[in-house]
């Protein structure tokens, strides 16, 4: 194995030695440019496994050097080295496809961790596992393969990353192979539910504490961000995150540090942040209840799981799977095969639940199904309507009014019979609380 080489981009000398002689304690070799043209020419005629930039110099800024890599070298992985206490512009670098970014001062060990993950990406890659990892990325409409796609880049980035999706399309799956995906795959990965969390322990939760810093502290205690250390931190619904976990949150962010509830002095961590909801966030900021600065350093890359209902041509083969893992679950000897019909049924049911909801479906059909086969009549799912298949215009959407109509009404009864208790009613009609909520919203029930 040849070498690595590492373009050096900094007017300032100094700097130029420190990095260069922590890499070649590394064994790495380097090059350096004092200024945007000189790194050009280099980058042109020699080849280089990772480009470190400074963001001022003085015929340009490292944000137009990202970018000619992005465009002339997109192989050629680059970071940047921003003013400590000043990561717009490193955020900005991310967005444009920089793999990471580093403060100056210049912290050796971070630096280190840095070019240990950049320089990973040019090594072969581990073979993919067979079956396929994820669940929710089974599948070949346009929506999963685009998915795919994108996460095959996120690989090569240790930017934040956001994902949005309704409930139960599998977020935290897309989570977890962006992790598997990347550099930090032999690292944790540590998933976070922000609304399960009471807000008065959840400093304590994600940052760790002392001993004795408060009442019930009897030890020391890890936070999730050091258990997440050299790996991804998965914040789930961080749309529930109150005010001031925000602003702290926000800190750690950038600063890349922690401080335990109790502790004088921060712990520095290196962890990728993927958080998601299925709140509309930028809706949460124009409300005020989520700042718009948190949601800046979240979304420097976005990513969206489409809902099952605009994938329906992926059903078959998602509940293959599902069936696989829920006959496992069963201890049965082969998950039972779906007949045509009930195929049929749930490509045309609207799945508001999404893959969550198939998942459930399939399971309650595999307890109540008297054979090796699941028929349409086990799956106790609104019938498949041949006409909102086969027709389109005016005749689907006469349908599909005619349709909302009458579940409109099924609902109201079912509330009215409970004194308007969601609860009750979600059990009288046979599907979960959140579900409910969703069909009454969408319908325009108050």
């Amino acid at each position: 194995m040849s070498t690595p080489r590492v373009l050096v981009v900094d007017d300032e000398v100094d700097i130029r030695k420190l990095i260069e002689i922590t890499l070649a304690r590394m064994g790495v070799d380097t090059d350096a440019a004092e200024n945007v043209e000189r790194a050009r020419e280099r980058l042109a005629s020699a080849h280089f496994d990772l480009c470190l930039t400074d963001m001022r110099m003085p015929d340009g800024t490292g944000t137009d050097l990202v970018r000619h890599i992005q465009s002339n070298h997109p192989d050629v992985p680059v970071a940047v080295i921003t003013a400590y206490g000043n990561t717009d512009d490193a955020v900005e670098c991310m967005k444009l496809g920089a793999f990471d970014f580093v403060s100056k001062p210049v912290d050796i060990h971070m630096l280190r961790k840095l070019v240990e993950s950049a320089l990973s990406l040019g090594r072969t890659p581990p073979a993919p596992d067979s079956p396929p990892r994820q669940t929710a990325l089974v599948g070949d409409t346009a929506g999963i393969r685009q998915l795919r796609k994108t996460i095959d880049k996120l690989g090569r980035s240790q930017a934040p990353v956001y994902i949005t999706g309704e409930s139960g399309t599998g977020k935290e799956l897309v989570a977890r192979e962006i992790h598997a995906q990347g550099t930090r795959r032999d690292g944790p990965f540590v998933p976070v539910n922000c609304g399960a969390i009471p807000g008065e322990l959840m400093e304590s939760e994600l940052f760790g504490h002392l001993r004795g810093s408060f009442t019930g502290a009897n030890q020391d205690k890890e936070g999730l961000f050091q258990a997440a250390d050299g790996g991804t931190l998965f914040l789930d619904e961080v749309a529930d995150l109150p005010l001031h976990m925000q602003v702290k949150l926000l800190r750690a962010i950038q600063e890349r540090a922690v401080r335990p509830v109790g502790a004088k002095a921060e712990v520095a961590v290196d962890v990728r942040i993927v958080s998601a909801t299925h709140h509309d966030l930028a809706e949460r900021v124009r409300e005020g209840v989520f700042r718009q600065d948190l949601f800046y350093r979240l979304n420097v890359i976005q990513v969206t799981v489409p809902p099952l209902r605009e994938r329906a041509a992926d059903i078959p083969l998602l509940a293959q799977r599902l069936l696989s893992g829920i006959a496992q679950r069963y201890g049965l000897e082969q998950p039972p095969a779906l007949t045509s019909d009930a195929i049929a049924q749930l490509q045309a049911h609207s799945f508001p639940g999404n893959v969550r909801e198939l998942d459930n479906v399939l399971e309650r059909a595999v307890a109540l199904a008297d054979s090796s086969q699941i028929t349409a009549s086990d799956l106790q799912v609104d019938p498949a309507p041949p006409a909102a298949i086969e027709t389109g215009g005016d005749d689907a959407d006469g349908l599909r009014g005619e349709l909302e109509d009458i579940e409109r009404q099924r609902i109201m009864e079912a509330l009215q019979a409970t004194r308007f208790n969601k609860t009750k009613a979600a059990e009288r009609l046979g599907m979960s609380f959140r579900q409910l909520r969703y069909r009454t919203k969408k319908l325009g029930i108050d």
